[in-house]
């Protein structure tokens, strides 16, 4: 949700651990267990990210201010199954194939098993997310 401003307001400033197993108990085992699973290499790949749980968007993002353009990446659970999505994932080198969607500037990889999670290719999407961050946010 943008306010005029364009800043992004979300439910919850900083989610605690609690809060977010709270948010993934909505859905089955499997994606709970993906989801925290992700949740931890997202924390170990950004380094100091804010994390904060967006309740009406179904979400959890993690971003390194308000505005959206601060945002790096998300995890979207749903009873269908688990994404990675990315702020500007379309900017993003994917060598291996892995971004999906059709938006103008937003991309995701499904993840369905913990093999997802500990393919290196998500780690060096995860790096690659943060560099872009780190570029577009850096005065010119």
């Amino acid at each position: 949700m943008n306010n005029r401003s364009g800043q992004y307001l979300y439910l919850q400033v900083m989610a605690n651990t609690s809060a977010i197993q709270d948010f993934l108990s909505n859905y089955d085992d499997t994606i709970f267990a993906n989801a925290m699973q992700l949740r931890q290499l997202i924390l170990s790949a950004l380094p100091a990210v804010t994390e904060q749980l967006d309740m009406p968007a179904g979400m959890i993002a993690y971003c390194y201010g308000q505005k959206y353009a601060e945002m790096v990446c998300t995890i979207i659970p749903s009873k269908k199954g688990l994404k990675l999505g990315f702020n500007r994932g379309v900017d993003l080198p994917d060598p291996g194939n892995r971004l999906k969607g059709s938006g103008k500037t937003s991309r995701y990889v499904v993840i369905k098993s913990n093999a997802d999670i500990a393919n290196p290719v998500l780690g060096q999407l995860l790096k690659d997310a943060y560099t872009a961050y780190l570029e577009r946010t850096s005065p010119a």
